[in-house]
This record gives structure tokens, sequence and C-alpha cells, in this order.
């Protein structure tokens, strides 16, 4: 069955249709990934987007739900340039065309995804439209965006690891299960909480983790307040949306990427040793870096457009990121911010 993605520019691609089919608007947005597309589908922060894998060919190792970031897919659609029909490897638990059925995920396949890439890397981030239909596109169809995070946030708490040594709280403002795990992985009782979660209930924990999430961080002021209640009280680690959220309890500024940072591949500069890591991130906003309050330093810096990848808040026990840190054994590997996290709150690191 043909397909069509409709940009808001005008622009028209033709494909073939896998998946659920579906009729969305959603904000177009690429990932430079050349791997972790079930991570990618399963990650709240694509909530309400319409996803384009730079990668020409996904699917090849099929659906492995245990990868799963997430317990279903957020995006609103999903762009590919060549779909894999006969997925292998021995973890395989079926085919990625049968998962977006399930999820009622419409895919579009056999279109020049680097054209689609040049376009938003040129115009920058825009509104978008799938459909089977003959294609048209109102302008004035809104992406609804407002209710991100209170969508893919927890709607109950509950507790990983109940045995562990540092009890700590994580806000779920659009977290993934590779952060949660990875807390729980070095020792700590990880408690995940609703994103409205009150600063007394927060404070009941030895630490809190703010979670990374979805959408514009000017439409959590609720959860802003929350943080400059909590701020300086106890240990904070902050990472992607709450990284910003954290800078904006401070009275920082927030500013909306020409085309955002979607992928694994984005390369970070820590300021005080000049070393680059390679980082995976997802986000389509950034703090601007000349309104960091006195007491804030700049800390890590994005190589393509110099934003704001990390602060420091000294004396105050808490820091932030905007990249997702990852353990591992590789030159990338930004698992030591963890540690940095733990030795705040005398926490033992058990991985």
């Amino acid at each position: 069955m043909k397909a069509y993605l409709v940009l808001e520019n005008g622009t028209v691609f033709c494909g073939e249709q896998f998946g659920a089919v579906t009729e969305e608007t959603g904000e177009i947005v690429f990932s430079t990934s050349m791997g972790s597309y079930i991570e990618a589908l399963t990650d709240p922060c694509y909530h309400g987007q319409i996803l384009v894998q730079t990668y020409p060919l996904i699917g090849n190792y099929g659906m492995i739900y245990s990868d799963m970031e997430s317990s279903k897919a957020h995006v609103k659609g999903y762009i590919v340039r060549e779909l894999c029909d006969y997925p292998s490897n021995f973890r395989t638990d079926g085919t990625l065309e049968d998962f977006l059925k399930e999820q009622g995920i419409m895919g579009i396949s056999g279109v020049d995804t680097r054209e689609i890439t040049k376009i938003i890397r040129s115009e920058g981030t825009m509104k978008a439209y799938i459909t089977t239909k003959e294609p048209a596109f109102d302008a004035s169809s809104e992406v609804d965006m407002k209710d991100a995070v209170s969508t893919v946030s927890t709607k109950e708490k509950y507790v990983v690891n109940e045995s562990g040594s540092a009890r700590i709280a994580l806000l779920d403002l659009g977290t993934t299960k590779s952060a949660v795990d990875t807390l729980a992985k070095r020792g700590a009782s990880v408690t995940v909480l609703p994103y409205n979660t009150t600063a007394k209930e927060l404070l009941a924990y030895d630490a809190i983790y703010l979670s990374d999430g979805p959408g514009n961080p000017i439409d959590s002021a609720e959860i802003v307040k929350t943080i400059s209640e909590i701020f300086g009280k106890k240990p904070i680690f902050a990472t992607g949306l709450s990284h910003q959220l954290l800078a904006m309890a401070n009275g920082a500024k927030c500013e909306k990427l020409h085309h955002g940072h979607h992928g694994a591949n984005q390369p970070v500069r820590e300021i005080s040793s000049g070393r680059v890591y390679i980082t995976a991130q997802n986000h389509g906003y950034a703090v601007v870096s000349d309104t960091l309050p006195d007491g804030a330093v700049l800390t890590y810096e994005n190589l393509n457009d110099k934003s704001c990848e990390g602060i420091d808040y000294k004396g105050k026990n808490a820091f932030s990121i905007q990249f997702r840190p990852i353990d591992g054994d590789g030159p990338n590997e930004t698992g030591f911010l963890y540690d940095k996290f733990f030795a705040m709150i005398g926490g033992s690191t058990n991985a």
C-alpha cells in the first residue's frame, strides 16, 4: 500500500506503508544512530514525534523485547529507507513490522531519508503528516506536546532493588529502563516516582535522580517549582530534560534548537580536560549558556553548535548533563558520572 509523508513546507514523499494503518501529525526529527532502533522506538523522549532513521537498513535483527527502554513505543510514525522483511538474530522475538502493528504505529519505507534529513537540517524541525490517502496538509494543525511528560511518566511509584544501600528517588519525566537498571546495578534502591511527586516526598530519600523526558521545558513549570524546593537539600543528578529544568529552577533560560540532537554520535567536549565523548542524545531544546547564574559552571559543550551539555552547581551537591550517561568498556563510556553521583551520597558502586 502506498503511504505519504507530507512536510509542513509542502514537500511530499511517497513510499510503502508498513506496520499499522493510521493518519498522524507529529514533529519530524531524524536520528543518526546506526542501530538501536528498538531503543529509539521505545524511548519516551520521542513522544509525539515522527522519527526518520538516517541509517539505510532498519529491522535486520528484528524485534527484541528485552531491549525495549519502556513498555511501549512512543513515536507517532516511523520513516526508513529500507525495511528488512526477514530478520536474522538468535535473540529475535519477531519482526519490526509486527511490533508496529501491535503498537498502532505506521511506518513508511522506500523514501529518500537522506533528502528528508537534508531538509530538516536546512529548514529546522517542523510538523509533518503521514497518511495512506491522497496527501494533504493543514498547516494550522497543531502537535500537542504540552502533556508529554504526564503522558509518559509512571502512574504509580515502584521500587527496583529494594535492598540497595542508597535510597534514590527517581523522578520519572520519561525515564529509560537502562537508567533505572544502571542505578540499581550500582547498589541503589531506586524508587521510581510520578512526575507530580511533591518536594516533601522526594526529600525523604538519600538522593534524587531527575530523569530525561520529552517536550518543551517551558511546559513543565510545576516541575521547575518542585525542583527549586529540593535544590541544595539533597544530592541531585539531572539528565536530558531535567538538565534544562534544573537550570531553569536556578534562573537560566532555554531555547529551541534548529533541528535538535537525536542519535548516538553527538560529540561533547569536557571543558576542564578538553576530552571529547561521542554521546547519545534525544532533545530539541538546550540551556542558554550565557544565562547561567553565579555558582553554576559550564562543564560540557556540544562540539557541533557549542550548546550547553553539562552544568555543575558548586557547593550544592548537584550537577546535570544533557546527554545520556552510558556504562561500558569503550572509550566513550560516561558511566563515571554515575560514580560522581554515588560519591555525593556515599553509595557503593557494585558495577
